[in-house]
């Protein structure tokens, strides 16, 4: 076997990829940061990211008093910044000010609460990637249970000028 070719056949992990990286990759930040750290990346693949869900987050104080839960928009959101990070990686867009656009959420599923205390597991794929539009499936999940799930489409453009 020729390890030249065998190495160019294998995808390239990226991960883990710890806070700094993420914020490297992702215009967001606090309060709107919903990526804690990537566990592992695989190149023009998938993506698993953490989002530790805290009691400190704003949206509980409100979302619901006595019983709080993560909205679904956010665990969303939260899988479109995995995304996001996975288009930037794989399309070697990192440092280039380029900014990752929702255009389409379809089939949004959710199965269980997300409550504060847990780890969510963000776990993504491409199903389609082109330069400017790539197309996502994405699971979050709490101990290996899917709480949401959803596809999704977003276009990698400039930022807006100022």
């Amino acid at each position: 076997m020729n390890s030249e070719i065998d190495s160019a056949a294998a995808p390239e992990n990226r991960g883990p990829l710890d806070i700094k990286r993420v914020m490297a990759a992702l215009p967001h930040r606090y309060p709107m940061l919903l990526v804690d750290r990537v566990e592992e990346l695989i190149v023009d693949k998938s993506i698993a990211a953490i989002k530790a869900v805290t009691i400190n987050e704003n949206f509980f104080n409100g979302h619901f008093p006595g019983r709080p839960i993560m909205p679904g928009v956010l665990i969303v959101e939260a899988l479109a910044q995995a995304a996001g990070i996975l288009a930037v990686e794989s399309l070697g867009l990192a440092g280039s000010g380029k900014l990752v656009y929702f255009m389409a959420i379809d089939g949004a599923k959710f199965r269980t609460p997300v409550e504060p205390g847990v780890l969510l597991r963000l776990e993504v794929e491409f199903v389609q990637k082109r330069s400017s539009v790539c197309k996502f499936a994405g699971k979050a999940l709490i101990d290996g249970k899917v709480a949401a799930e959803a596809n999704f489409t977003a276009m990698i453009a400039d930022p807006p000028s100022a």
